[in-house]
């Protein structure tokens, strides 16, 4: 069914309608239109032009749609979009009364509002999968609290941290992004009902029961922006594509981690694959897909923004090309979630290893700089000494600092004393970092229970 045509002498070709027709993909909003059509019912029979009775006729055949859409039984026809595919049943259903449904709105405002409640559904489900893979974070950094790991800078060994300190970086990150989907639906959270083609309609529509009955929390404040408005969809696809590039972060630290010569990371075998040729292997399939998806990802919200920046006010049929990103970003992203809250579950970690890993590569000489400032040596003077003394580490065939005696040590600094050793172990390092946001065991066990309390109390709270 076509909602126009009166003015055409001839008829739309086939290969026109072929690559016009949004149906293959925007049935999706089925569930949604059929849901803003109900609220338009119920505004038409308040202004007049529907009356109780074709109301509630309107009403009964929307559930009757809606029922056969569950159970897959709903006949969706050459139907140009979703929209003249409802309100083509409602014609054969009903007659005149249904053909009255396509009074006082335009598809402009009836897609916005689809998309828009579509959008705020996904955000909750992404959010609450969210939560769940932060609260994963937050057990395995508690039951890793004390087990040190090298921490990395420009991939190279750099300072001890806790390998809690380092799980918990990932739930701030996701932390970011659990509120950026919130501020994301509560922008959502607008109905566009009642703009039609771009300046209003001409029926007292009461705009605040559109809004409440097709389950949004207020209005659009102009109809031409509400009409071409597609900043919600943008703000969803933003905080897809960084939540999804915080996920690629952490399957490449997967992939790397697996690798014999890191070794930290063991995936339980029922989140690896294996090899159609080597017998021997054992792939993190799952990570490698998830740092994949992500480039997917970033790829839709360019496309979009990328389609948005030349139209001119109020709709063009350029904004037919908004939902296929949204539809598989919205999807992925609860996949990509959904697994690495469940490979991660069943991850193991190589405490030995990791301890091991963070005492090769000098991981302690800014801690033997620091010793130096302690004992009233110049910043820019300690990190000259310590430069040389692992200098003369790596020409004694790369020992560690603690290796060396105290004559080594003074031959380079005088100031140096025995209490210097006590200072270089992996333990007192960690122990130093002391203060809000360091890496001490104690500063740790607090950002935990911060973390808990907040994921606890606000997280759950703003996935309702």
């Amino acid at each position: 069914m076509k909602l126009w045509g009166g003015r055409f002498r001839k008829e739309t070709e086939d290969i026109v309608h072929r690559f016009t027709s949004s149906l293959p993909f925007d049935r999706r909003l089925a569930r949604q239109d059929l849901r803003v059509t109900e609220a338009h019912a119920l505004a038409l029979r308040e202004c007049g032009v529907l009356s109780p009775d074709e109301c509630q006729r309107v009403l009964s055949a929307l559930r009757d749609m809606g029922r056969e859409l569950e159970e897959g039984s709903f006949h969706f026809a050459a139907d140009e979009d979703i929209h003249s595919a409802v309100e083509r049943v409602l014609v054969e259903r009903l007659g005149d009364t249904g053909a009255k449904l396509r009074t006082a709105r335009s598809r402009n405002d009836q897609v916005a509002a689809d998309l828009r409640l579509y959008l705020m559904e996904e955000t909750v489900e992404i959010m609450h999968r969210l939560a769940d893979l932060m609260e994963v974070f937050l057990d395995l950094a508690e039951e890793h609290l004390g087990v040190i790991m090298p921490g990395f800078t420009h991939l190279q060994p750099a300072q001890p941290v806790l390998l809690s300190h380092h799980l918990l970086a990932y739930f701030e990150m996701f932390k970011r992004d659990l509120e950026r989907f919130a501020q994301a639906r509560s922008r959502m959270d607008r109905c566009p009902l009642g703009s039609g083609a771009l300046a209003g309609v001409g029926y007292p529509l009461d705009r605040w029961l559109l809004a409440e009955e097709s389950g949004f929390g207020g209005i659009t404040a102009n109809s031409v922006d509400a009409v071409s408005d597609r900043d919600f969809a943008a703000d969803f696809l933003y905080a897809a594509a960084l939540t999804s590039v915080h996920l690629s972060r952490l399957a490449e630290e997967m992939v790397m981690w697996m690798n014999p010569r890191f070794g930290f990371l063991r995936l339980d075998e029922a989140y690896t694959t294996g090899s159609s040729i080597m017998p021997q292997k054992a792939n993190p399939d799952l990570a490698e897909l998830v740092r994949g998806k992500a480039g997917r990802m970033v790829g839709h919200l360019v496309s979009l923004l990328v389609m948005l920046k030349g139209q001119p006010l109020a709709y063009n049929r350029d904004l037919q090309e908004d939902k296929e990103g949204v539809f598989d970003a919205a999807e992925q992203l609860r996949s990509m979630l959904e697994i690495t809250a469940a490979a991660m579950r069943m991850a193991e970690f190589d405490r030995e290893r990791m301890l091991e890993a963070a005492a090769e590569g000098y991981l302690n000489a800014t801690d033997l700089a620091d010793y130096l400032v302690g004992k009233g040596v110049p910043f820019l003077r300690a990190h000259e000494v310590v430069g040389k003394v692992v200098r003369m580490c790596l020409d004694r065939g790369g020992i560690p600092l603690e290796e060396l005696s105290l004559e080594d040590l003074r031959a380079l600094e005088p100031c140096i004393e025995e209490d210097v050793f006590s200072r270089l172990s992996l333990q007192e390092c960690v122990k130093a970092r002391d203060l809000p946001g360091g890496t001490s065991p104690g500063r740790v066990e607090e950002a935990l229970r911060v973390a808990r309390e907040w994921l606890e109390a606000e997280g759950r709270r703003i996935t309702r």
